[in-house]
């Protein structure tokens, strides 16, 4: 896959590192020619560039990317401007930054509801979720065992755990669901919020727009994915 990530920061480099060590394509831009000097060694390619210049961006090959991250930690304000502008040029993916809950509703309301909190995810965990197709979530036990939440796969949509078979064909344990479900922010928009469902049993419906989280080896969970 190919990402741009804009903010070499500590996340933003750690999180570029670890997309490119699993065989991505990544572009990672800073206002800083010292981070990028600093990452350039360690990505596939590495610009100095201000972001919040619709010119500059619009150099950038973002028709041919999969996702944009906008990692920029410490303006807040330019964080808004880039997640923003990325907006208004329609990027297919977009996944911004947010260190606080009024900065957070404010990319809300931009549109985008894949934000990343760095205080409490790692960019390891980031990593596995933007580099996994259907990944929502995903919490590492060892170097070979996660516990996953996953979208359903379309051909599993309104069966059964036991009409799916998860154990016996992909030897994976789905340990419960959730729902996602609309309230209103600090500023009365709507935002989706994850119901957890409780323990899954062999009769669980799976719904369309279900998100299941799954246990079991690293290996078995992507032939899930990618079957």
């Amino acid at each position: 896959m190919k990402y741009i990530i804009i903010g070499m920061g500590n996340f933003g480099a750690s999180l570029s590192q670890k997309l490119t060590e699993m065989g991505n394509e990544v572009i990672g831009v800073d206002n800083s020619m010292t981070k990028v000097e600093a990452i350039k060694d360690r990505i596939t390619h590495a610009v100095c560039m201000d972001c919040t210049d619709f010119q500059a961006v619009s150099s950038l090959p973002l028709d041919e990317t999969d996702i944009v991250i906008v990692g920029i930690g410490e303006d807040a304000g330019a964080n808004i401007m880039v997640t923003a502008l990325m907006k208004q040029l329609k990027v297919k993916r977009l996944v911004s930054r947010a260190v606080s809950p009024l900065q957070e509703t404010v990319i809300q309301a931009i549109g985008v509801d894949e934000i990343i909190h760095p205080e409490e995810e790692t960019a390891e965990r980031w990593a596995k979720k933007l580099n996994m197709s259907g990944v929502v979530d995903s919490f590492e036990i060892n170097d070979d065992y996660s516990i996953i939440e996953v979208k359903v796969p379309k051909r599993y949509a309104n069966k059964t755990i036991q009409q799916v078979g998860f154990r016996p064909k992909y030897n994976i344990v789905v340990l419960t669901t959730i729902k996602t479900v609309e309230e209103k922010n600090l500023l009365g928009l709507p935002r989706k919020v994850n119901k957890v469902q409780g323990v899954a049993s062999p009769d669980t419906r799976l719904n369309p727009d279900d998100i299941l989280v799954i246990y079991g080896k690293n290996t078995d969970i992507q032939n899930l994915l990618t079957e």
